[in-house]
């Protein structure tokens, strides 16, 4: 018996955790927190875990949403087997750091959930047991039924640095977990890897799956359009603001923008980076021939970059138009990007890219959404503002477009898919597609509280 229970990012992007009963054996893909949303509201929904066996968790990769509430699951089952790749076991140990800070910039008296210690974020990462990719590693847990061990395989997802897709195989019943996937090359990683066998039950996000593919292009398309706007911005006198998450993003746009000034194609102009950002390029540098990946030989610390932690932005902007790449990639209230923008909007000559997802619910939504000459209500905290500056958008895209979704579904020709992490329309499409394009194939909408069963 099987059994499947979201606990978050059935029908979202955010708080990604999803719970599989494997003959007794408990186990958690990813553990994130919701990156808009405070207090016990930003956690998956571990009180359903209450009356279930929980062994283990496989994190798919680093980035918040998969990964930020692990210390608070840690709290409540100190007893469960941490695994992932080197790579974002090594990430992991920056980020949650940083989490720790910014939660206890956010959290009030009045919430449920506390702070957790740096102390024991240091514990959690000694703890977790890492693996390079298509290692295979087996597991049973402590109410596991059967004499046969679960084998775990980490495949390269293509997302970001150590991410992976998740293959659980049992007495001949195949799970292939995408976590965030993406198929095709990036300026960076190289592309996902996919299992070369049928798969019993494919659990698939389904980020872009309500987006038209037409609209985001190809990366080739966008570096030109890219490459044409800023130039005019610069030319103009003005300097462009990019939010961007600090993982992932930030390395293959800061790499776009260098390769292109190498060319000679962009204009030579200061570029502002920081933050755990930089930190976490070093772990790309660390990890260059350990991955699949383009430029190989090009390292992040090689690439000239001004501290924006460490200067006076503003006054470096009046001597000369400048790049600035700051986080957070959603312009969540009171973070750098944030800060940014807050300026940038009142500067007729300054550009924001966009070049990332925007949840429909935060402020870099409102701003990817609007032109010059709006008045928007940034925040909910702030006043209405006059959108002075421009606002170009651009797809730079880390996870598969809805095709590429499409063609997985058609390379490992499932019995049964759960979709997961998106919209409804994103699931709706999707699903939809399913199908119709492959008749046979048992499809569900994932529901939190809602168990299924195989």
């Amino acid at each position: 018996m099987i059994r499947f229970l979201p606990l978050g990012g059935a029908n979202e992007i955010g708080a990604n955790c999803y719970y599989i009963n494997i003959s007794g054996t408990g186990i958690l893909l990813d553990c994130g927190i919701h990156p808009r949303k405070i207090g016990t509201d930003s956690l998956p929904r571990f009180d359903l875990l209450e009356e279930l066996p929980l062994d283990f968790v496989v994190i798919s990769h680093a980035h918040q949403d998969h990964i930020g509430s692990l210390p608070y699951l840690v709290q409540k089952f100190p007893h469960v087997v941490i695994y992932t790749t080197t790579q974002t076991k090594e990430i992991a140990e920056i980020t949650l750091h940083n989490a720790a800070n910014i939660l206890k910039e956010r959290l009030t008296g009045t919430d449920v959930i506390k702070p957790y210690s740096h102390e024991e974020i240091d514990l959690l990462v000694r703890s977790i047991r890492s693996f390079d990719y298509n290692e295979k590693f087996s597991f049973r847990g402590l109410r596991h039924e059967t004499s046969d061990d679960i084998e775990v395989s980490l495949f390269d997802a293509g997302h970001i640095l150590g991410s992976a897709s998740i293959l659980l195989e049992h007495k001949g019943f195949t799970i292939f977990y995408t976590g965030d996937i993406n198929l095709s090359s990036q300026e960076i990683l190289a592309g996902a890897e996919l299992p070369l066998k049928n798969i019993n039950l494919l659990i698939t996000e389904t980020t872009y799956a309500g987006t038209d593919s037409t609209e985001i292009g190809l990366w080739k398309e966008e570096k030109i359009k890219f490459t044409r706007s800023a130039n005019k911005i610069i030319e103009q006198g003005g300097s462009i603001l990019i939010p961007v998450f600090a993982l992932g993003k930030t390395q293959e746009v800061l790499f776009v923008i260098h390769n292109l000034m190498q060319r000679g194609v962009l204009t030579d102009i200061p570029i502002f980076t920081g933050g755990i950002g930089r930190q976490i390029s070093y772990r790309y540098d660390l990890n260059r021939y350990k991955v699949k990946r383009n430029y190989v030989e090009l390292e992040f610390k090689e690439i000239p970059q001004e501290d924006l932690y460490e200067t006076n932005i503003f006054n470096s902007l009046r001597k000369t138009p400048s790049i600035v790449l700051a986080s957070s990639g959603m312009m969540i209230e009171k973070t750098m990007s944030y800060n940014l923008a807050c300026e940038w909007l009142k500067q007729k000559l300054n550009s924001i890219f966009i070049v990332g997802y925007m949840d429909s619910e935060t402020p870099g939504y409102r701003v990817a959404n609007s032109k010059r000459g709006d008045e928007i209500v940034f925040s909910e905290s702030s006043k209405p503002v006059n959108v002075k500056c421009s606002i170009e958008r651009f797809y730079f895209p880390s996870h598969s477009k809805r095709e590429e979704l499409l063609r997985i579904v058609e390379l490992l020709k499932p019995e049964q898919v759960i979709l997961v992490h998106g919209d409804n329309n994103a699931v709706g499409w999707l699903g939809m597609k399913i199908l119709q394009t492959y008749p046979g194939i048992k499809v569900h909408a994932a529901e939190i509280e809602n168990f299924i069963s195989f």
